[in-house]
């Protein structure tokens, strides 16, 4: 397996080498971005991070998982489940349980894809990240443009352009294990419209015993030019996934149980497991330009997302169904003043309708001292109410020196109604008697109504070195209001509403810039995390709350040319996630004792993602990716281990005709027999397996 330290070697080695310029569109000084401000901003003069994924990149990936894509940016971690589910990281651990989902902020052309309250794991799954123009992602708490739910940081996935001429192209792509996958696009400019359509359709018979997938997806753009100057861009996106599940290979002994071959990886221990599940969005955004040069813009949208999966991570097994239907609007004013000076002040307000029903097929038993019964753990509705007024600064002090100031308020009130009897009983109300005399383990709430007022301020500088460098800092706060589910599906030792507003407060500093002679890229940041309010799940599935967390870290950026058609990309991420409170284990349940100090479960110290590229010809390029994450502890305990492990991928795509390209991936090339992700937990070993290496080809047509 590859070590990490071979990183500094590769970056000197490329060094070296280099004997020409990149051009000018590649160098970092003129790229810019749109999230840091809700609007295209250099990114030189952003105080905190943003990287990005380029048009041509998402081309040349042809990703079936996002997490292909993310993987090539530092502070992200992202492990596969099966199909399109996901866990995620951003400088954090990996995170799971209830409130996973709401840790970071997903979204889609600056619209979240989600309501606030009700995040998912797999929420960015439902992004066209297929044929998107870019993505962006934000490391750390989000800017005050941004509030609720942006923690640990943002993703934005952000639809293509339409084209000023006609445009139509298709692509077909054939993978190993029965792959298909179609792309197609249409464009145009038809007077003072622009449009864009754009879908993609995937069906797989899966690599692992009954697992499969079908999905869609489909986005229609369309950009209006008025005559008095007002611009529309209205958006409308749509998902649907049908999905076979193939759930952890586990073992009580074997902490290495994903290198026993083809047999043991392909199996399929939740033969019943699935996820149906899909969604709607539209919005639309009017930019309208004032009199006196200022803007307005306001941005209603509309989304509906509903699911049905079963959980077939949990000992229960149960079936859950969830969904929201949300109305809500983005509003900002964009002022320019003199001197440089730049002020946005805004309302975003959303009225969400949602709901979730919990239920075991499987007969109730007792286990882990602890008494899952058969039929409904929870059922009921919630509806959420969210107002957040906002103001972002920015502030030239001096001819090199820049100044980011914002505040922001969120309001967040939830009416939640208990569809079921209330208590730790059966949904009926009678007793749970399984096993010895006891409480069942889930507890329902009666009806209630909850409410939270959280603050996000931020402060940031910005200091030009010259026009081609610049150093900032950035001191942020990020927080999220408890999910519903962190709220109202709750254990039966729990006590009702009191969770509090998980929060982190953050210091960043960073530098980026080019060195034109050489053509070297750079981008590092280093920060340091602390977070409160933190709750999650220990190994056996009892909820810790309360408990406190700190992260820190440097993550490193950086890329140039290699001679006139080489180049070479690096993202380096080192990082150290601890717990930052005791927790004693739980009195007469099988559970674990937390110390101040120890390192947070699934939280890789290193992380690196390197890529050598060869533009052997005009429009043709091939790709050599190495992918290393490091080893990490599988327990809040810190007992046990995985060994880390190390990806090589190879991809090409090149231009035979002018409307006719060809592409081909070896993912895996080098056969590592490695695990997506691992943990202990319910007293095992659970993996969910690496897949062997694999294969794609495909072309595309334009015409």
């Amino acid at each position: 397996m590859y070590s990490a330290r071979k990183l500094p070697l590769l970056i000197a080695l490329a060094s070296v080498s280099a004997t020409t310029m990149v051009s000018a569109e590649d160098l970092i000084l003129d790229e810019f971005v749109v999230t840091g401000t809700r609007s295209e901003s250099s990114i030189m003069d952003l105080a905190g991070n943003t990287g990005k994924v380029t048009t041509e990149e998402i081309d040349l990936l042809n990703a079936d998982h996002i997490s292909e894509s993310l993987l090539r940016i530092p502070g992200v971690n992202l492990q596969r489940g099966n199909g399109v589910e996901m866990q995620l990281s951003l400088r954090s651990p990996v995170l799971t349980g209830p409130g996973a989902g709401g840790a970071f902020l997903f979204m889609e052309d600056g619209i979240p894809l989600r309501a606030a309250s009700f995040g998912n794991n797999q929420g960015l799954s439902v992004a066209h990240f297929e044929q998107a123009g870019s993505i962006e992602v934000v490391r750390g708490p989000g800017s005050a443009l941004y509030g609720s739910n942006a923690v640990h940081g943002l993703f934005n996935v952000l639809s293509r352009d339409p084209s000023s001429e006609l445009e139509r192209k298709i692509d077909l792509t054939l993978g190993s294990d029965d792959l298909y996958k179609l792309r197609g696009t249409i464009s145009d400019t038809v007077g003072a419209h622009a449009y864009r359509f754009s879908f993609s359709g995937v069906t797989e018979h899966g690599w692992r015993d009954e697992s499969g997938l079908d999905q869609q997806k489909v986005t229609i753009r369309d950009d209006y030019t008025a005559e008095n100057g007002d611009s529309f861009k209205t958006i409308f996106s749509a998902f649907n996934l049908n999905q076979e599940t193939a759930g952890f290979i586990t073992s009580g002994t074997d902490n290495e149980l994903y290198k026993r071959g083809q047999k043991v990886i392909e199996r399929n221990e939740n033969p019943d497991g699935y996820r149906d599940w899909w969604s709607v969005r539209l919005s639309s955004r009017w930019d309208h330009e004032m009199d006196n040069g200022n803007t307005l813009s306001i941005t209603p949208y509309l989304r509906s997302n509903k699911m049905e999966f079963r959980q077939h991570y949990l000992p229960s097994k149960a079936i859950e169904e969830n969904g929201h239907d949300s109305v809500g609007v983005q509003t900002a004013y964009y002022m320019d003043l003199e001197g440089g000076h730049k002020v946005i002040v805004g309302l975003d307000a959303e009225y969400t309708d949602g709901y979730l029903k919990e239920t075991q097929e499987r007969a109730s038993y007792f286990k882990f001292g602890k008494r899952r019964q058969q039929g409904i753990h929870y059922d009921y509705d919630v509806e959420a109410i969210s107002i957040s007024p906002f103001i972002h600064a920015e502030w030239q002090l001096a001819d090199k020196l820049r100044a980011t100031t914002g505040l922001r308020f969120d309001h967040t009130r939830y009416d939640y109604d208990n569809n079921v009897a209330a208590g730790t009983g059966l949904a009926d109300g009678s007793p749970c008697n399984i096993g010895p005399p006891g409480e069942c383990l889930y507890q329902r709430p009666a009806d209630r109504k909850d409410t939270f007022n959280d603050w996000s301020p931020k402060l940031g500088l910005v200091y030009r070195l010259a026009d081609d460098h610049s150093v900032y800092s950035n001191l942020s706060r990020g927080h999220r209001a408890p999910q519903t589910t962190d709220l109202y599906r709750i254990q039966n030792k729990q006590d009702i509403g009191a969770l509090d507003s998980e929060r982190a407060d953050s210091l960043e500093i960073g530098a980026r810039g080019t060195f034109e002679p050489v053509g070297l890229s750079y981008d590092v940041a280093a920060y340091y995390m602390k977070k409160k309010n933190f709750s999650f799940r220990d190994s056996f599935g009892n909820s810790v709350t309360d408990a406190k967390t700190k992260h820190r870290g440097i993550e490193v950026s950086l890329s140039m040319p290699l001679g006139e058609q080489f180049d070479i990309g690096v993202s380096y991420t080192h990082a150290l996630h601890t717990y930052d409170s005791d927790h004693a284990a739980k009195p007469n349940l099988a559970s674990q004792t937390i110390t101040k100090g120890d390192e947070i479960d699934t939280a890789p110290k290193n992380i690196a993602n390197v890529r050598l590229g060869w533009n052997f010809k005009t429009d043709s390029r091939a790709e050599l990716e190495w992918s290393h994450i490091g080893n990490y502890y599988l327990d809040p305990a810190n007992t046990e281990k995985y060994e880390g492990h190390d990806l090589v991928n190879l991809r090409v795509n090149t231009q035979i005709t002018k409307g006719f390209a060809i592409h081909a991936q070896v993912k895996n090339l080098l056969d590592e027999e490695y695990a997506d992700r691992a943990d202990f937990a319910f007293g095992d070993f659970r993996f969910f397996p690496g897949r062997d290496r694999n294969y794609e080809v495909g072309a595309s047509f334009s015409f």
